[in-house]
C-alpha cells in the first residue's frame, strides 16, 4: 500500500497494519553463541567496567560462578546485523514495518523498552527468540512527525529452551517532515539567531590561560621560584615576591565550594537559570566558573567536578565544570545499607559521534540513522542520534557503578524523550524509591534519569536484587 492509499484510505490502512496483531514469528536462533569477544567490545563501547563481565577470577567468586554477559546485552545477541540472512522467519512486525516504509513513514526512533531478566546469561548460552506483534496504534500526531506507534513483545530461550529472558518494546515510524516544528507559520516563530558570548579580555599576562584552553588544558599561573600556584594570574607570586612566572597543566578536577545560580538579568547569550559556582581544585586553587550539565537544585557544596573547554568563538574556549563520574563502587551494597530515598551520584556522559557510532555496533544496531548524518537528516533527523540499545546499556552502567559487581538486574524498563544528539551531554541521575522482599530475595528498585540540553533523554526504573548485611 503507498502513500496515497493510506491518505485516502485511513481506516482501512490501520486495519490492515492490525491485521496480524497478537500473532507470533517462528523461532529465530542468534548467529553466535555468548561470546567474550562480543561482551569485551560491549563493555568497551559502554564504558561499563565490572569485572564479572570480563574477569574470570572476579567472575568466579561472584554471584554467578563464572563470566555472564551485562544484562542489557539480551536482545544485542539476536540482532539480524548488518548482512539480512536468507531464509529469516517471517515476523508480523517486520511485515508492518514494510508497510509503513512504503506508506511514507521511513522515519523510525524507538520509544520504549521493557527487559525481564530470569537469569544472566553465559559463556556458550545460545539463544533463540519468538517474537509476537502486540499492537499498531492509530495514527498520532507527535513532534516528530504524523506517526504509528508498534509495540512487540519478544521472548528469549536457550539452547535447552529454557525461557532466559523477555523485551517489551516499542517504537514510532513517521513521516519526516511533518512534525509539530515542521513548517513554522510565520518568521515569528523562527528562533532569533544567539548572539555569542562576550570575548574574554586577555593580555600578555593572561594568553596561557586562553591558549590552554584552546588545546584542551586548565594552565594556572605558578611561581618559578617556589612553586607556588595562583589564580587570577598576578604580576609577582603572593608567597615569596617573585615576577618570574610560568604555568602548570593541573588536572581540571575539583570540589564545588561555593555556588549562586543567577536568574537576572538576563543576557541573551547565557542560558538561564546560569549556575555560578567557586571551584577549589584538586591542586588547592580556587577559580570561579559556570557550573554546566546539571540542575541548580542539583548542586551541592563539596560535589566532585570536571573541566571540560565550551568552544564559545572560532578562536575561544572557556573552560566551564560539570559534574565528575564517581568510580565504580568496588565493594557492592547491601539491601540493609539503603533507604528509600538515597540518591545515586550525579554521572555526565559527553555525548560524541564516536560514543552513538561504537554502540550501536556493539549492540549490533546498523539502522542507518545512528551512523550515517545524510540518510538520518533525510529520514526527519538533526543528525545521527543514539540508539535505544545503548540507552538501556548506558543506563545499566550508571546504576551498575552505584551498586556494584554483585548487584542483579531483575529488569530494566526505559522509556526515551528528547534525542542525544552528538556533542551535547546527558547527566544521568537516580534514587533508591521502594524496597521489597520477591521470591526469596531482597529487592531494591531505583528510579533514574538521564538529561541532556533539550530535557529528560531516558527515564525508567531497575530492580536489583543486593546482598544482606
Amino acid at each position: 500500500m503507498n502513500k496515497e492509499m493510506a491518505d485516502t484510505q485511513p481506516g482501512d490502512f490501520v486495519a490492515q497494519l492490525r491485521r496480524d496483531v497478537g500473532s507470533t514469528s517462528a523461532p529465530s536462533t542468534a548467529r553466535d553463541p555468548v561470546n567474550q569477544p562480543m561482551i569485551r567490545h560491549w563493555c568497551d563501547a559502554m564504558g561499563d567496567t565490572n569485572p564479572l563481565y570480563t574477569d574470570p577470577d572476579a567472575a568466579g567468586d561472584g554471584p554467578h560462578g563464572q563470566i555472564v554477559a551485562p544484562p542489557a546485552m539480551l536482545n544485542a545477541w539476536t540482532m539480524v546485523g548488518l548482512v539480512p540472512r536468507d531464509n529469516e522467519p517471517q515476523n508480523p512486525a517486520t511485515q508492518v514495518y514494510a508497510q509503513l516504509d512504503e506508506a511514507g513513514y521511513v522515519g523510525v526512533v524507538a520509544t520504549n523498552s521493557e527487559h525481564v531478566y530470569h537469569r544472566y546469561l553465559t559463556l556458550g548460552d545460545h539463544l533463540s527468540t519468538v517474537g509476537k506483534l502486540v499492537d499498531v496504534s492509530d495514527e498520532k500526531h507527535t513532534a516528530l512527525g504524523v506517526g504509528h506507534f508498534v509495540t512487540t513483545e519478544t521472548e528469549f530461550h536457550d539452547q535447552h529452551g529454557n525461557h532466559v529472558g523477555s523485551m517489551f518494546f516499542r517504537i514510532l515510524k513517521f513521516r519526516p517532515g511533518t512534525g509539530r516544528t515542521a513548517n513554522p507559520e510565520s518568521s515569528a516563530d523562527q528562533p532569533t539567531e544567539r548572539p555569542p558570548r562576550p570575548r574574554p579580555s586577555r593580555n600578555q599576562d593572561t594568553d596561557f590561560f586562553w591558549e590552554g584552553s584552546r588545546v584542551g588544558e586548565l594552565r594556572i599561573q605558578q611561581c618559578l621560584r617556589c612553586g607556588q600556584l595562583q589564580h587570577p594570574p598576578g604580576v609577582r607570586c603572593p608567597a615569596c615576591g617573585s615576577t618570574e612566572t610560568g604555568y602548570a597543566v593541573v588536572s581540571g578536577k575539583g570540589t564545588l565550594y561555593s555556588y549562586v545560580v543567577a536568574h537576572h538579568p538576563r543576557v541573551p547569550a547565557f542560558d538561564y537559570p546560569l549556575s555560578i559556582g567557586l571551584v577549589e581544585l584538586d591542586e588547592g586553587v580556587r577559580l570561579v566558573s559556570n557550573i554546566t550539565d546539571c540542575q541548580p537544585d542539583q548542586l551541592r557544596v563539596g560535589m566532585p567536578l570536571e573541566v571540560w573547554h565550551r568552544q564559545t568563538h572560532d578562536d575561544v574556549n572557556v573552560p566551564v565544570f560539570r559534574p565528575a563520574r564517581v568510580p565504580p563502587n568496588p565493594a557492592t551494597l547491601t539491601f540493609d545499607g539503603v533507604s528509600v530515598g538515597d540518591e545515586l551520584p550525579l554521572c555526565p556522559i559527553p555525548i560524541t559521534p564516536t560514543l552513538i557510532v561504537s554502540t550501536a555496533i556493539a549492540s549490533r544496531d546498523y539502522q542507518d540513522v545512528h551512523h550515517d548524518r545524510d540518510r538520518a537528516i533525510q529520514k526527519g533527523s538533526e543528525d545521527i542520534f543514539m540508539n535505544i540499545l545503548t540507552s538501556s546499556g548506558l543506563s545499566a552502567r550508571y546504576v551498575g557503578d552505584w551498586a556494584g559487581p554483585h548487584a542483579v538486574f531483575k529488569n530494566l524498563k526505559i522509556r526515551l524523550g528528547a534525542p542525544n544528539y552528538p556533542y551535547d551531554c546527558m547527566t544521568m541521575s537516580g534514587s533508591v524509591t521502594a524496597k521489597r522482599e520477591a521470591d526469596g530475595e531482597a529487592i531494591a528498585e531505583i528510579t533514574f534519569q538521564g538529561q541532556n540540553s533539550r530535557g529528560p533523554h531516558v527515564t525508567g526504573t531497575v530492580d536489583l536484587a543486593l546482598p544482606r548485611q
